[in-house]
């Protein structure tokens, strides 16, 4: 049993939760926290856990999300606990990049002592049939009743892992899931001082690069050249690419060796990442490349960002990278 929240930090970025008419349509808008205790006035049921309010000014759409929005969510954060004594965040967050949000928070947040909770709604608050205040007070209700410390996403009533949900539909209410993805990896004995919360980050120059018939050997050699740290690559299958193509596997070599982390997941919903099954697998193992076992893109890229922005070594996120930091390759 976790210990309920007492004072929740209630962080607002935009998003649809918050939106409202424009000329040229739905946009972002300032003012959530007065419909917020508005329309707490009229919630009946359990009680909710005493919480204040922090925008991220300019609100966004989170279409528009960067990795600028993710190291300022961090840092409203790290303020929340250190000088206001929160004991909980409640994020509203848009949809659209609400998965990726999720899993670069479970990665920029480890070891954070408190947890942290992501929502948002498919239709904005105060729309006919919203799923917007259900959302935001079923949050807080979890909250209230007690969450265990970490990242998880609630949405259309459940609770989910931050590290491994995706959004798998933009036309109803249950939007997000979990898939039933096989995760390996040997968990971490504890996490270092080097990539826990409190490290501080930097952009970093990412990508992410599915194979497909016809990929060349120049698509890879074109992001190397446009100073890419850490590479996604979307493998077929179990982790699978052309192995006949020795161009293309000697611009991932070459990528490898100039310091550029190369890491694999499988572009199957249900799929992971096991390189010794078939030779082609081998070979890209053989080019660098490190297995992301189950994990999903949102999972691979943002572990990427928390490793390679906290100034590591090729070597040591490779090392981090293999390893279960919070339940993304494992279970928890």
């Amino acid at each position: 049993m976790h210990a309920p929240a007492q004072r929740l930090l209630v962080l607002y970025t935009g998003g649809t939760i918050g939106m409202q008419m424009s000329a040229q349509g739905l946009a972002p808008a300032s003012g959530f926290e007065a419909r917020m205790r508005a329309q707490q006035a009229l919630e009946s049921g359990a009680s909710l856990p005493e919480w204040r309010f922090r925008e991220l000014l300019p609100a966004i759409d989170s279409a528009n999300m960067s990795q600028a929005n993710w190291l300022a969510m961090v840092a409203a954060i790290r303020s929340g606990l250190d000088e206001e004594g929160c004991d909980a965040v409640l994020l509203l967050h848009g949809t659209d990049t609400l998965a990726y949000s999720a899993a670069a928070l479970s990665f920029l947040l480890l070891d954070l002592p408190v947890p942290v909770v992501l929502t948002g709604s498919m239709l904005p608050a105060g729309t006919p049939d919203s799923d917007a205040w259900g959302n935001l007070f079923g949050a807080m209700r979890a909250l209230q009743q007690g969450v265990a410390p970490g990242v998880q996403l609630y949405f259309n009533g459940a609770l989910m892992h931050g590290a491994r949900v995706s959004k798998l539909r933009s036309d109803a209410f249950d939007a997000f899931a979990v898939l039933p993805r096989q995760r390996q990896g040997e968990r971490a004995p504890s996490i270092a001082a080097a990539i826990d919360y409190r490290q501080p980050r930097q952009p970093v120059n990412l990508a992410v690069l599915p194979l497909f018939p016809g990929i060349q050997a120049a698509h890879i050699e074109a992001l190397l050249a446009s100073g890419v740290r850490g590479l996604v690559l979307e493998c077929y299958g179990s982790g699978t690419g052309p192995s006949d193509d020795a161009a293309l596997l000697a611009a991932m070599k070459n990528a490898h060796q100039q310091g550029v982390v190369l890491v694999a997941i499988s572009q199957c919903a249900h799929g992971h990442v096991e390189f010794g099954v078939y030779a082609a697998g081998s070979q890209l193992a053989s080019a660098g490349l490190v297995s992301a076992g189950g994990m999903t893109r949102e999972a691979a890229l943002g572990k990427l960002f928390a490793l390679l922005g906290a100034g590591l070594s090729q070597a040591e996120v490779e090392h981090w990278f293999a390893l279960d930091l919070c339940g993304e390759r494992a279970d928890a």
